[in-house]
């Protein structure tokens, strides 16, 4: 497997699961998205190094869906400047994902509140700093 990531350093694997019925699943992503060729690619480089002779099993290499939760900070990266919803201990925080700090993202959004002086409300925008520490789940959401 890490024979087959390093040949293309703009991908990464998020998940490598091992099925009780002898199925392989793995997830990759890359930085830039992952195109159906290097799927193919490394489906083969995994087939290539077990022996079906010795061991049958299923094989199947996919991308991360537009639902599953960032597990990855590379994934941050390559959503920045999209909507996200992010659940913390302290509350939920929706907001287009501005900066990667160091272990912190930046989400911005704008907020309807009262003037401080006189009737009416005003547009202000927010931010909020969240460490990834903190983070408990953090979505990308879809905007139709």
């Amino acid at each position: 497997m890490d024979e087959a990531l390093a040949e293309n350093t703009s991908l990464f694997l998020l998940d490598l699961n091992f099925g009780a019925d002898n199925s392989i699943k793995v997830t990759v992503d890359g930085d830039s998205g992952v195109p159906l060729s290097e799927c193919i690619r490394i489906s083969r480089n995994v087939e290539h190094n077990l022996d079906r002779e010795t061991e049958d099993f299923s094989l199947e290499v996919t991308t991360p869906n537009i639902t599953d939760p960032l597990v990855h900070v590379r994934q941050y990266n390559k959503n920045l400047g999209r909507t996200l919803i992010v659940r913390t201990k302290e509350g939920k925080f929706e907001g287009k994902l501005e900066a990667i700090h160091d272990n912190e993202i930046i989400l911005t959004w704008k907020q309807r509140e009262p003037k401080p002086i006189g009737k009416g409300k005003i547009t202000v925008e927010k931010q909020q700093t969240i460490p990834l520490d903190k983070i408990e789940q953090a979505k990308v959401k879809i905007i139709f």
